[in-house]
This record gives structure tokens, sequence and C-alpha cells, in this order.
């Protein structure tokens, strides 16, 4: 028998050189004890059992997948995680195609851990909730959180991407996490007594949870399978769920039976103001809205609160008539600055790939489904951060009235934001890529659309051959571009 102690229970790197040596030195599964430093039986202290032998230098490869697999296993909370991971190892030496078999014990029992830490990962996710200690500029927030397998590590980064501009701990029974706006560390767990119980937003917060819970879609065995109890007592809100629920079935009543209420009286008054404006701003010369107009009025627009942040709205540039209208996601650092689509990096992409599609950006309108940039604050950086669903919706009238004025017979959307803009519904890049599709359109003047990737996309892919290999598939959605622009200019 041989012993390995590995220094944590998310030692991955110790039990991947102590599985190499023992599987390099022919050592079976089961003449292994694997257990964490510090918690040795003394049963098997560690003078009663060698350590994994000592082997020449060698090799020998697994996949990517089993890799990837061990590192989420690794933070499962159950004691017998690293024999089976070297069981499964020593196997898939002999049978390359072991992980492909599903019915197989070890590899169902591996999967069944895989998953239960990702799903821990998702629930810590969502239901870590901060609450605030001290007052700015010297304010804190801090939540406590109880995981079930080893995945504080693992998340925290997730919370220093969501919550960078603020400094924040989440307290659990095994290992803190701490970020200070530029790292994260981590320290010993500690009791729930020292988790603070409140703060003076909490009355705040339950006031709108309770504001929020729509009776009429309620489900409480659903809710419970994505919230269960375990994690209720840990909530703010968890005070509130029973009497909600108890409440449910006489608020959806009151709902079905209450009269549909009008819209109020100035919100009423702002889209009559809107639709007549839309309809008397023309160009003399083609019947058309006219774009200054239509610029002029989006600069005021206060749809959705981007507004509040952004300097100022970016709207779209190019030829009244153009035939091609290119829409991209939103105005990033640059565009938000200059006031002008596509002048950053992404645009120099951009203009780059025209020219190689043979394309004069010149005869192309140029815009993007959301008018204002969103971004998070990283120090003097601003992060730039996809629009949602309600930000999209707020800002497509400006897309259709931007269509109505340029009537281009050919719509490229760059990106999932654009096309789920312009096709009015969430659409997969890879399965629309390439292709032209009908749009509804006015009868006289029929839209065809084009999906593509973004040119940030380009600008992310971390391998260079990859991200040739895409600009190239990027200039051919172009190409299609191109043929139209010369069948426009033919006409």
């Amino acid at each position: 028998m041989h012993l390995v102690a590995l220094d944590s229970d998310i030692d991955f790197a110790g039990w991947r050189a102590a599985a190499r040596r023992l599987a390099l030195g022919r050592v079976k599964p089961a003449e292994v004890t694997w257990t964490v430093r510090g918690d040795e039986p003394e049963l098997f202290a560690p003078s009663a059992l060698p350590a994994p032998p000592a082997v020449p230098e060698g090799r020998f490869n697994v996949t990517a997948k089993f890799v990837e697999l061990a590192q989420n296993v690794i933070l499962h909370s159950d004691p017998q995680r690293f024999a089976v991971l070297y069981r499964v190892l020593w196997r898939l030496r002999a049978n390359h195609e072991l992980l492909q078999l599903a019915s197989d014990p070890d590899i169902a029992q591996l999967s069944t851990l895989a998953r239960a830490v990702r799903r821990d990962c998702h629930k810590m996710q969502a239901f870590v909730r901060f609450r605030e200690i001290g007052r700015e500029p010297n304010n804190r927030f801090v939540a406590w959180f109880e995981p079930a397998h080893h995945i504080v590590e693992a998340t925290a980064p997730f919370f220093a991407r969501r919550f960078a501009d603020m400094a924040w701990s989440i307290l659990t029974p095994k290992v803190c996490a701490h970020w200070d706006g530029h790292s994260v560390m981590f320290t010993p767990g500690v009791s729930q007594a020292e988790a603070p119980s409140e703060d003076r937003l909490e009355e705040t917060w339950l006031t709108y949870y309770a504001s929020i819970f729509n009776p009429a879609r309620l489900k409480v065995k659903a809710m419970q399978a994505e919230m269960p109890k375990r994690y209720w007592r840990n909530l703010p809100e968890a005070a509130l769920i029973k009497p909600l629920i108890a409440q449910a079935g006489r608020a959806t009543g009151a709902m079905i039976d209450s009269a549909a209420t009008d819209p109020r009286p100035s919100m009423q008054r702002r889209e009559d103001a809107m639709k007549h404006r839309a309809t008397t701003d023309h160009d003399d010369n083609a019947g058309a809205p006219s774009l200054a107009a239509l610029r002029e009025q989006a600069a005021d627009c206060r749809a959705c609160p981007l507004w509040k942040d952004a300097t100022q709205t970016v709207f779209g540039e190019g030829p009244q008539h153009a035939a091609v209208m290119l829409v991209g996601e939103q105005p990033g650092d640059k565009e938000d600055l200059a006031g002008q689509p596509f002048v950053g990096p992404a645009g120099q992409m951009l203009d780059r790939a025209l020219r190689d599609a043979g394309i004069d950006r010149g005869k192309v309108y140029v815009t993007n489904a959301v008018k204002h940039f969103k971004f998070v604050p990283r120090g003097k950086i601003r992060l730039h951060q996809k629009p949602t669903t309600p930000e999209i919706r707020a800002c497509r009238p400006w897309y259709e009235r931007e269509l109505a004025a340029v009537r281009p017979a050919l719509v490229v959307a760059m990106g999932a934001t654009a096309a789920q803009s312009v096709l009015g519904k969430i659409t997969p890049i890879n399965k629309t890529r390439g292709r032209l599709i009908d749009a509804a359109g006015d009868s006289a003047h029929p839209v065809q659309v084009l999906v593509t990737v973004h040119p940030s996309y380009l600008l992310r892919l971390p391998d260079e051959d990859a991200k040739a290999r895409e600009y190239d598939r990027f200039v051919d959605d172009l190409k299609i571009v191109a043929k139209h622009l010369k069948r426009a200019d033919a006409a």
C-alpha cells in the first residue's frame, strides 16, 4: 500500500503529480490510499505506509476532456473522489475510449460528481447576498454562504468580474474570499456569527422583492427545485417567501378580476408625440424620415437607464439612401467619447475587413442596436457589458426608424445583440451565419438580413491561427455584401 497526502482539498496539481508517478510506477489503484494532509486517519499514519514511488521521468497522454473533468471533480466533497479519478486514469491508459462509456460505473460516478460541483457553483452565484458594512468611502460588502463542496476559490473570480467596483468579502465555514478592487485573496473559514445580520438597505430590498413577486407565475415545485430550502436561511428575503406563496392564490384572483389600466397621461403624450414627429419629419425629396431629425431626437432618448452613465447617444452614420446597413451591438469606450459608431479597435477591424472584401465604407450606413455605451468601471477603465433584452427592446424603435429612413436592400447584423434587434428574437449566430434571410418589411422595399460575427469577436480570440481563420470567414461574409452593392450600383 502507498499513502498520498495532498496539501489541500482542491490540490489538483498535487493529485496530478502523484497520479503520474504512481501510474508510471505501475502501482495499481487498489494499492493506494488518498487523503488530505492533516486528515490522515490514525490507522494510516504516514509512518505506516510508503509514499508514492520515485520513478524515472516519463510521460503519457490523456485527453483534455479528462483533465477538465478531474479539475471539476477535485472540488467535490466526496473523500473517495481522488481514488475514483486515479482508477479512471489507470483504466484510460488501456482504453482510450473509456470516457465515452456513459454506462460505466466509474464514468457515471465522475459525471455525477462534476454535475454537483457545477450546480453548487451556480447556486453560489445566485444566492450570495451582500450586506453593507460602514459608509462610503470606507464601506465594504460582506456575505455569508455555505457551499456543499470546495468551490469558493473556483467561483470567486465570477464575483470579481461582476462586482469589480466594490470591495467585498464572502465568508464560508472553510475558506473566505476577499476582493479589494485589484485582486482576490483567500483566508481561513469563519463561523456564521462573524457575518453581518442586516444592513441599512435590508428594508428596501425586502420591499422591492415583495413588489416584483408575481403570483400569476408562481410554480412552487419549480421554485424549490431552483432554490432548495437549505439556502433559504441565508437569504434576507426568505422570511417573505412563505407568506407570499400563501397569498398568491388571492392575489392571482384579484389580478384577473381587476380591469386593465390605462397608460399614464404623461407616457401617452410622449408616445403620441414620438409618432407625430416620426410621421412629420421627412426628407422632402425621398419622402423618408430625415436622419438628421432622428439623430436630434435620439440625443434626448431616455427609454432605458443606459443614458445616465453614457457620455452621449451614438447614432448611426452614412448615406441617407445606402443599399446596405451594418448593425453592430453598442458603442464602445472610444465611440461613446467620439459620438460616432465603429471608430475604436472593433471599428478598425471592420474597416480592414471591408477593404479586403472590396467595400467602400462611405457607401454603407453603419449603426448599433443599442445607442448608449453600457459598461462597468474598473479603476480608470470602462469595461464593456453586454446589453440585456429589455435594453435591446427599448432601443429597437430607433433601429426601425433608421431602417425606414435609409430603406436598404440588405441589413448586416453583426453579433448576437444585433441579430436579436434586427430579427426581433434571440438568434444563434452559427445556425444563420452567411445566408440571406427575408425579413418582414415594406412590400415596396423588401429587406434581406445577413447574420455574421461582430468584429470585436475577432479581437478577443487568443490564438493567432484561430483569429486568422475567423477573420477570413468574416471577410467571406462581407463579400456577399459586396455583391449586393455591385448590383445596386449597376441598377
